[in-house]
């Protein structure tokens, strides 16, 4: 049964026309550094699905979908010393951190801010619109996926 997840990252660091720039439109998501979003990545499958969240932009907005194409496996970049995301305290035997393959599925039309997503009746209860909710990797609902997907996809301003 396909999950669908909702990946947070900064344009600044790595948007969505990066990811569709990157060889075979493929990429690790690395530098998840929160126990209970890597708890979420190491729950994700090959096949899984996921919006592409720009956070700390203007505005923020949910831009476009992605997909799983490699579980979880260790964090490589938590081995390397050189590395922003290194951790000395995580090994190769025993690997604290985690990272799966992401794809480029599609950009949407139009970003789909988060003020508007907070009008949407059918999304007041998503992860993202909850007060204080700051995970860079959160699950999203099957009812909020369809949803989001026909404003997204669409370039629609409201559902149907």
């Amino acid at each position: 049964m396909t999950q669908y997840w909702l990946l947070k990252s900064e344009p600044t660091t790595f948007s969505i026309d990066d990811l569709a720039a990157s060889p075979n439109q493929t990429t690790c998501w690395e530098g998840v550094r929160n126990y209970q979003a890597r708890n979420f990545l190491k729950s994700m499958q090959v096949g899984d699905q996921g919006f592409f969240y720009h956070s700390n932009a203007d505005p923020t907005a949910i831009v476009g979908r992605v997909e799983v194409v490699k579980a979880a496996y260790p964090d490589p970049y938590a081995f390397d010393a050189h590395s922003r995301y290194f951790d000395a305290t995580s090994t190769r035997e025993h690997p604290r951190w985690f990272v799966v393959d992401i794809r480029f599925l599609e950009k949407f039309p139009e970003p789909l801010s988060l003020s508007h997503l907070r009008t949407i009746k059918a999304l007041q209860h998503m992860e993202l619109l909850r007060k204080g909710s700051r995970l860079s990797v959160q699950p999203v609902k099957t009812a909020e996926w369809e949803c989001i997907l026909k404003l997204g996809s669409s370039g629609r301003k409201r559902v149907v």
